[in-house]
């Protein structure tokens, strides 16, 4: 490989990276993001949210969108407050391999190889394993945050660890999620 296929290489990789960035908040699909939030009402005062990221959104980040988006819904219908019935996120977890590309160029030259007398006088041994691990694996996560909520009217249950103050979860949140560009 010539010295400017691998900066063409490396170019292109630097590229790649400066485009990925976390899921926004907004609607599931907004400007073709994969994830977002989406909602569906259940009964009057009953929703399901989620809110899922991408491959470089962190799991707080979810979780704090999933929050966020329930803490709108809630101000958005009149309420004042909303606990969680059931939560959860989720993990999906895939393997990307990349193919290395500075494998070609130093394989050819170098590698480890042994010398033995044999029958025939002195012979070359290459590793047989040698090159096997020409790429490189990465693990990626994706998160999915999902609960189902009941809007509640009037001060919080108090004790409740999974009641919020929607105003508060807004004033506290809104200022560190993602907004799309």
């Amino acid at each position: 490989m010539t010295s400017k296929s691998i900066l063409m290489v490396a170019a292109a990789a630097l590229a790649l990276s400066a485009c990925a960035t976390s899921t926004a908040y907004a609607p599931a699909g907004f400007n073709g993001q994969r994830g977002g939030y989406a909602e569906q009402r259940l009964e009057n005062d009953r929703y399901r949210v989620s809110f899922a990221g991408n491959s470089v959104t962190s799991r707080e980040q979810v979780e704090m969108g999933l929050l966020l988006r329930a803490a709108e819904i809630t101000t958005e219908n009149g309420y004042d407050w909303f606990t969680t019935v059931e939560r959860a996120t989720d993990r999906d977890v895939s393997y990307s391999s990349i193919r290395d590309p500075f494998y070609r160029s130093y394989s050819l030259y170098w590698g480890p190889s042994w010398r033995y007398f044999g029958p025939r006088g002195w012979s070359r041994w290459n590793d047989p394993f040698w090159g096997r691990n020409d790429f490189d694996v990465r693990e990626i996560d994706r998160y999915e945050a999902t609960a189902e909520i009941v809007l509640g009217r009037g001060p919080k249950p108090a004790g409740d660890p999974n009641a919020f103050d929607a105003r508060e979860v807004i004033s506290n949140i809104s200022g560190r999620v993602t907004r799309p560009m």
